[in-house]
């Protein structure tokens, strides 16, 4: 099958801080041509980070620079290596370009209608590299600007998912690569406002440990810090269809939120006078 998108690989809004949020699951688009071959259900696009735009709408005020996904994780995933190899060895994982969903469902209509390696690299070559360069040069334009800059990946899922883990998810999931893409002390502090959530649980390198933005980006010896926030959706929104978002639940985490990208935004704009 061929694959063409009319539509742009992402959104971006540039900032004035050394602060980069990076969407890459909060896509919903999918072209025509492809929803044909998807089920109803998979139409629906429901392994989607819904709402997080609204969710960090603090992040202009802070200065941050914002780039948002517009295609869908079904069309192709930006968290994934490029070559599709497992971030999560001997785990249950969706692919670069899943074929089935988060409860382990088909999402082509016709099973034999997956995408062979001629469309995943189309797909690949329309909108996980356009994504990726633009990531990769506005951190080198902070760093340029700055010295020390800081990558948040902003994610959201269910709560409850058999598929890739038992029981409930703790809501606020902070991970660094075990450690690889983020100094100890500026994870640590972090992780101590989370702890804070009033109502919410927390955890560190937990079940999600950063994803594959987190990891091939952080790059503290190198003045690049990230962060991967993996939230359950209960925290600010509703689970199932139609997805509301909750504006009361989510002002309740939006001020942890905030915190969090301000102590990082500190920790990064200080790292000289450490």
């Amino acid at each position: 099958m061929t694959f063409t998108t009319t539509e742009p690989a992402f959104r971006f809004r540039q900032g004035t801080r050394p602060l980069l949020l990076s969407m890459p699951h909060v896509g919903t688009y999918v072209p025509p041509d492809l929803a044909r071959r998807l089920t109803d259900e998979s139409r629906q696009v429901p392994d989607t980070d819904w709402h997080l735009e609204r969710l960090y709408d603090f992040a202009d005020a802070l200065g941050a620079s914002v780039l948002v996904a517009t295609h869908s994780r079904y069309v192709i995933d930006l968290n994934r290596p490029p070559d599709g190899a497992s971030l999560y060895p001997g785990q249950s994982v969706t692919g670069l370009c899943p074929v089935d969903n988060f409860d382990d469902r088909g999402i082509y209509l016709d099973p034999s209608d997956t995408p062979d390696d001629a469309e995943v690299a189309a797909r690949r070559d329309a909108i996980w590299y356009p994504y990726h360069a633009k990531l990769a040069e506005e951190l080198a334009r902070m760093k340029a600007e700055h010295g020390t800059v800081a990558l948040w990946d902003c994610h959201s899922i269910r709560s409850v998912l058999p598929r890739f883990f038992e029981g409930k998810l703790p809501d606020l999931n902070l991970g660094t690569g075990k450690g690889s893409s983020c100094d100890a002390e500026l994870a640590e502090s972090v992780y101590g406002i989370a702890q804070q959530a009033p109502g919410l649980t927390a955890i560190l390198n937990g079940r999600f440990t950063g994803g594959y933005i987190t990891r091939q980006y952080g790059q503290p010896a190198d003045g690049v810090q990230a962060i991967q926030l993996e939230m359950t959706q209960s925290s600010y929104m509703q689970e199932a269809l139609p997805f509301d978002y909750l504006p009361d639940v989510a002002s309740k985490v939006q001020p942890t939120l905030r915190r969090m990208l301000e102590t990082v935004l500190d920790y990064v704009e200080n790292a000289k006078t450490r």
